[in-house]
């Protein structure tokens, strides 16, 4: 029987060559009617026998282009046009998205790299090459639909090659919007710090790798923003680059020649190989070898290492000699400041670097590149960015007209739409007005291209954030949302969990209800409410944020807090040399001046890496923890003692609270008796472990109707060994676990929960 149907596709759908195939199939089950991209969706019209058109739509459901992701489709029947063929048709535009989503940008495919590679192509050696499987998407649009008008490509008219490959349905550059060649796309400049032209185009590209190799350091511009690049292999080369981009400790990643190259400094896994080799193309972390090849400069006092491959053409080409397989890939900026992205951006350029290699296409939006890792189990997000973000959160909840502003670090915003949520790539730690405008700019193009006229305003309810401020000067409400339960509903998000369940919130800080730093916290509850049904025990945090940074101010606090009239002498023990700060510290603990007392899983690493002599004073976020968890390396792991420290977990009537005075106490005995520092940093990771689990079944067993579904999130689940540790005993207790995969666990998914409790709250006052 003659059939017609009309069928709207929701999705990663545009930028992906969704249309030529869609085309193709229509070819196949010869099939008549027309595919137009409208803003968000794709709206197709097929007619024929009903047979077919059902096996066209399976096949359509089931082998999509490779990097689209089809969150919705549905389909209606409608009365036959009697279409003499099957045609694409001229986007349609309109005012009112109907899906979120947008397509990351995506490493150049194998076919691109083999056509760049064969001198027969007329794309040999093409930077910019690219199809309808590979390039920038996300970081060239303008506004929607994606059409190349709408796009930086509008610049560079194509020629009547590129024309010709475009409009030919059989060719797989069918409607690739980025499409370009050597006659007519963008090109390459080598400048030196005063601006003059060094070199041009793949001159360009011979003149880089020439200097590299001398031990310059080049500012390349990429997909997303410009790299600082130099020779890994040159110590001296990775100093100058770490004064210069004032980066003392922090580790930089690398980007070798090939998966063979990685292999041969790391330790590679057949599922962390799947993450660099994906279109994606992150910077993933692996454990280096233990006969490390590389400078021990590259990533100070750690045993792994963020590794990536070449992701566009410019890589490939640079990486086209025998003398490079190597090179430190790290973002061009001053530390704590945005990616420079822009021509103007040339004079800061100028310092960090000795050269610059740019280019003429327009980056219309900054992106970093995205951070992995891989537990043996799961992919931890630790930075969402390009190949991974944006992305979108389904929810059946209309949550229209709300954004959230996520959090101080690691910042990352949401915004709301009919049918879900969009969650920004990660922004960085808003630390000062430059990050500041970049958030604002990157929220303002979010807002224009979802016609997005924001009522309401979520943000974290601690009252010094800087997105507190920013919300408050908007004529929106201002929704504030506790730090934790944000966490807690992010991860309920990402799983489509209905029921409220338990959490276990691990992370560094959070304000608390109380007006206390929280960070060790059992919840129970959805986005509608949530109850505190656990937390470690308080302990001071002298010098409130000084305390963070120099974490052995914080051992301190916990040990004079914690054992009385011993810690004076522990903490004087450990640290001699701050005897008289020591004394000044307990003043300040006895007279509450300055004092923030805090309960949180980040500041107890903090204070055992003190306490250790791994990390006396940080210089980047994280340092302490990292380094800690760091000693526990595949080896070690294998070796794991079941040994733990005490703790007490005390029942009070409203919640139970756990007491880490004992294991402090223990650790520091250890030290002095100069125990293995592996040993001691096994038992305190097994300590929080077993007082994780034994909180969830002390809490369960007093009140037994409680869910047994637990969420874990928060940043100290970034820990390999806690977040499966925890899992596999929650699981062995008959607990169903859900961690975060596609969301980040620390504040970069902290937006997803703000707007889904916002949306609750809104109901509530509006019922």
């Amino acid at each position: 029987m003659y059939q017609a149907l009309n069928v709207v596709v929701q999705g990663k759908i545009q930028g992906v060559g969704f249309r030529p195939f869609v085309y193709d199939l229509s070819k196949k089950y010869d099939l008549k009617g027309t595919v137009q991209n409208t803003v968000g969706s794709v709206s197709i019209i097929i007619e024929g026998e009903e047979e077919r058109l059902h096996e066209m739509i399976h096949e359509l459901k089931s082998n999509p282009p490779k990097i689209c992701n089809i969150t919705d489709l549905e389909i209606q029947k409608i009365p036959p046009h009697y279409y003499k063929d099957f045609s694409i048709l001229q986007s349609k535009e309109s005012k009112h998205p109907t899906t979120l989503a947008i397509t990351p940008d995506a490493a150049i495919c194998e076919l691109c790299l083999e056509e760049m590679m064969n001198p027969q192509n007329r794309r040999f050696q093409h930077p910019f090459i690219n199809c309808t499987q590979c390039g920038p998407r996300y970081t060239i649009i303008h506004r929607f639909p994606y059409d190349r008008p709408q796009t930086t490509m509008s610049k560079f008219p194509m020629c009547s090659d590129c024309q010709n490959e475009y409009h030919n349905p059989n060719n797989r550059r069918h409607h690739a919007q980025p499409i370009c060649c050597p006659n007519c796309g963008p090109t390459l400049n080598l400048l030196n710090t005063k601006g003059e032209l060094i070199a041009h185009n793949l001159f360009a590209i011979a003149k880089t790798t020439e200097l590299l190799k001398l031990g310059k350091i080049i500012s390349v511009k990429g997909i997303g923003g410009y790299h600082l690049v130099c020779d890994a292999t040159q110590e001296k080369g990775i100093d100058l680059l770490r004064n210069r981009k004032k980066r003392p400790q922090k580790p930089f990643a690398i980007m070798v020649k090939s998966l063979e190259v990685a292999r041969k400094f790391c330790y590679v896994t057949s599922d962390e190989a799947a993450l660099l080799t994906s279109s994606a193309n992150p910077i993933v972390l692996l454990e280096m070898k233990k006969e490390n090849l590389l400078p021990l400069n590259i990533a100070p006092g750690l045993t792994k290492l963020g590794v990536m491959l070449p992701y566009t053409p410019i890589h490939h080409l640079l990486f086209d000699t025998p003398e490079l397989e190597c090179l430190i890939m790290t973002s061009a900026n001053r530390s704590g400041s945005p990616i420079y992205y822009k021509d103007s951006d040339y004079d800061g350029l100028s310092e960090l670097s000795d050269y610059i290699l740019t280019h003429n296409r327009e980056i219309a939006h900054p992106i970093d590149d995205s951070v992995i890792q891989h537990n043996g189990e799961n992919t931890v997000i630790i930075r969402s960015a390009r190949g991974f973000a944006p992305e979108v959160i389904e929810s059946n909840m209309n949550v229209s007209n709300i954004i959230a502003l996520g959090g101080n670090q690691r910042n990352a915003f949401a915004i709301g739409g009919q049918k879900g949520l969009i969650l920004s790539p990660q922004i960085g730690d808003l630390e000062n007005e430059e990050m500041m405008n970049s958030l604002n700019k990157q929220l303002q193009s979010f807002k224009e291209w979802y016609t997005v006229d924001e009522k309401y305003i979520a943000v974290d309810m601690h009252p010094l954030y800087a997105t507190t401020t920013l919300a408050k000067q908007s004529k929106s409400e201002v929704i504030p949302i506790q730090h934790h339960h944000a966490h807690h509903v992010s991860c309920m998000a990402e799983h489509n969990l209905k029921e409220p369940c338990l959490g276990i919130i691990l992370d560094g800080t959070g304000y608390g209800n109380d007006g206390h730093i929280w960070g060790f916290e059992f919840l129970y509850g959805d986005a509608k409410r949530i109850r505190r049904l656990g937390h470690l025990k308080y302990t001071p945090l002298p010098g409130s944020e000084k305390a963070v940074k120099e974490p052995w101010r914080n051992a301190v606090g916990m040990i004079v807090s914690s054992l009385k009239e011993e810690g004076n002498r522990f903490a004087t023990q450990l640290f001699p040399e701050k005897s008289n700060e020591i004394l000044v510290i307990e003043q300040m603990i006895i007279k509450q001046l300055n004092t923030a007392m805090a309960g949180t899983c980040g500041r107890l690493f903090d204070a055992v890496s003190a306490i250790l002599g791994i990390c006396t004073s940080s210089t980047y976020e994280g340092e302490a923890a990292i380094k800690l968890s760091d000693y526990l390396t595949r080896d070690t792991m294998n070796k794991s003692t079941k040994d733990m420290y005490s703790f007490e977990i005390i029942e009070n009537p409203q919640e139970f609270v756990l007491d880490m005075s004992a294991m402090i106490r223990q650790i520091v005995i250890d030290k002095l008796e100069q125990k293995p520092i592996v040993l001691i940093i096994q038992k305190f990771h097994q300590t929080i472990v077993e007082s994780c689990v034994k909180m969830i079944v002390l809490i369960v067993k007093k009140s037994p109707v409680l869910n047994r579904n637990v969420v874990l999130s928060g940043g100290s689940f970034q820990n390999n060994y806690l977040s499966i540790e925890i899992t596999n005993k929650l699981r062995e207790e008959g607990f169903q676990v859900y961690t975060h995969q596609k969301i980040p666990c620390h504040d970069g998914g902290l937006a997803i929960g703000q707007l889904l409790i916002a949306a609750h709250k809104i109901i509530d006052k509006n019922s």
